[in-house]
C-alpha cells in the first residue's frame, strides 16, 4: 500500500507488484527490470548490519523472520514477517537480530549500484 506522502519511485515499484491468488495460497511478482540484485540476509542472533546508506540505490525488503529491529531514517521499530519496506537512496538504514534464532530478510535493490555504494555511518564490526 502507498501514501500520498510515499515518495514516487516507492509508488511506482508498488504499482507494478503483481499478486496471484491460487487455490494453494498466492505469489507475489516483483518488477524483474528495477532489481540490481535480489538476496536473502541472514542476520545472526545478535548481529547487526552498519547503519549505513546508499547514493546511487534505493532497497525494498521484505522481512521473512521474527526477531529483527529495523531503524530507517528516524524510525526504528520490530517488523512482522511479510511486511514489506521501502529505504529511499540516501536515507540511513539499518537491521539487528535481537531474537534468539537467525532471521532473514529479501532484499531488493532498485537502481543500478553495487557493494561499493554503501556508506557506513555506524559500524559495530570496525569496517569504515
Amino acid at each position: 500500500m502507498t501514501s500520498p506522502s510515499d515518495p514516487p519511485e516507492e509508488k511506482e515499484f508498488r504499482s507494478r507488484i503483481q499478486e496471484d491468488i491460487r487455490p494453494w495460497g498466492k505469489f507475489r511478482a516483483f518488477p524483474p527490470d528495477q532489481a540490481g540484485s535480489l538476496k536473502i540476509i541472514t542476520v545472526s542472533p545478535g548481529g547487526s548490519l552498519s547503519l549505513q546508506y546508499h547514493n546511487r540505490r534505493s532497497e525494498f525488503w521484505v522481512i521473512l523472520d521474527r526477531g529483527l529491529e529495523v531503524t530507517v531514517g528516524e524510525r526504528t521499530w520490530r517488523p512482522r514477517p511479510d511486511e514489506e519496506i521501502f529505504i529511499p537512496a540516501k536515507a540511513p538504514h539499518r537491521m539487528r537480530n535481537m531474537g534468539d534464532k537467525p532471521a532473514r530478510i529479501m532484499e531488493i535493490w532498485l537502481g543500478d549500484s553495487t557493494e561499493e555504494d554503501i556508506v557506513r555511518i555506524e559500524d559495530v564490526y570496525g569496517r569504515s
